[in-house]
């Protein structure tokens, strides 16, 4: 139950695991953001270190990093990462884990909300600009034909 929101790692990583570098790259990260999140405590792990001393990241470490990023990019905090990070550590914490998911999906949705207004208000603004300007929307924007 603990792999639930980790997704298949989005590179092949080799028996001895990527580099930061290679690692941020695959989860479409910068290497500071990825010592960041480590700094901050979102990975579940700390990153294994070869014979050198350079951090190592598995397979593990990539799933949880691209399911982080995926977070991230719906905009949960870094906060709430930190408690899923937090709560995912622990075996029994499903239950909790959904509580953190469920709000963030209210604000989710509530941002959806508002961008569906802001957009309707373009839409209005464009239609009432374009009316005046007698233009239409296919003089404007022809590409944009199979995004609507």
């Amino acid at each position: 139950m603990s792999d639930v929101l980790i997704p298949a790692p989005p590179v092949a990583v080799p028996p001895e695991g990527l580099s930061i570098g290679d690692a941020a790259r695959a989860v479409g990260l910068s290497v500071d953001t990825l010592r960041y999140y480590e700094k901050e405590g979102l990975l579940l792990d700390p990153a294994p270190r070869d014979g050198g001393g350079r951090r190592r990241y598995g397979e593990h470490d990539l799933a949880w990093l691209a399911g982080l990023v995926m977070l991230r990019e719906t905009g949960m905090s870094i906060a709430d990462v930190r408690v899923m990070a937090d709560l995912s550590r622990r075996a029994g914490t499903e239950a909790e884990r959904l509580v953190v998911l469920e709000r963030h999906r209210e604000r989710v949705v509530a941002e959806m909300e508002r961008t569906r207004r802001h957009l309707a208000a373009l839409d209005t603004k464009i239609a009432s600009y374009r009316a005046v300007t007698g233009t239409s929307d296919d003089d404007q924007h022809p590409q944009d034909e199979g995004t609507r």
